[in-house]
């Protein structure tokens, strides 16, 4: 299964950021790339240096099972489990790439505190508010049950930490405050990562943006 995890990582780094940000810098005249935020030590940047070991880890993952230099897991180490996991991570690239493309231009891979893009709400984000995360934390669990090694499965965990961070303590503030009342109204209707579940109070989205504007 290593072969098809690979491919699989391949098909989704080069469609979810290369080709997106052709077609984005095509659109618009730019990539929508703005890179880690923060200090170093600071949330932010912990949650954007998740996010690159998360990525490194889902390529190594597969490359290390090929030349045999680590060993999968036993307890996951079976046909139906990997079978599994091809559905969820295939599941997750087309998911991935249906839910960049439904951001329009507002599309971004990092936050710039002092940018304002149009506040997505339809398509997959009536769904959830962060669909594009949660098709990304589906791909790496199918990839991780691929080839569940210790290399992958510490890599979904980096990833899983990572976006918590960056969602809850990077971007909910950061659209509080860029769109007030519109976002906190959203928040408190649609899920984070699934539909449902995440909701925020208003309330509380206020605080976090207030917070953010005092950092």
């Amino acid at each position: 299964m290593a072969v098809g995890a690979l491919a699989i990582y391949l098909v989704w780094a080069v469609l979810a950021f290369g080709w997106r940000a052709i077609v984005q810098r095509r659109r618009t005249g730019d990539t929508g790339f703005r890179g880690f935020s923060g200090t170093p030590g600071s949330i932010e940047w912990w949650a954007g240096l998740l996010f690159v070991v998360a990525i490194v880890a889902g390529l190594a993952a597969p490359v290390l099972d090929l030349v045999a230099a680590i060993e999968p897991l036993d307890l996951l180490d079976n046909d139906w489990i990997a079978i599994a996991g091809i559905v969820f991570a295939t599941t997750g690239v087309i998911g991935t790439l249906a839910a960049q493309l439904a951001m329009g231009d507002s599309w971004r891979v990092g936050v710039d505190p002092d940018e304002r893009t149009e506040l997505v709400v339809d398509g997959p984000f009536a769904v959830a508010r962060n669909p594009i995360f949660s098709m990304m934390a589906l791909t790496a669990a199918g990839l991780t049950l691929m080839v569940p090694n210790s290399v992958a499965i510490g890599g979904f965990v980096g990833l899983i930490v990572g976006l918590e961070l960056q969602v809850r303590l990077v971007e909910e503030p950061y659209l509080s405050n860029a769109h007030g009342e519109r976002y906190t109204t959203y928040a408190a209707q649609v899920g984070r990562f699934m539909p449902g579940i995440g909701r925020l109070n208003a309330s509380d989205a206020r605080d976090d943006a207030r917070r953010l504007e005092t950092r």
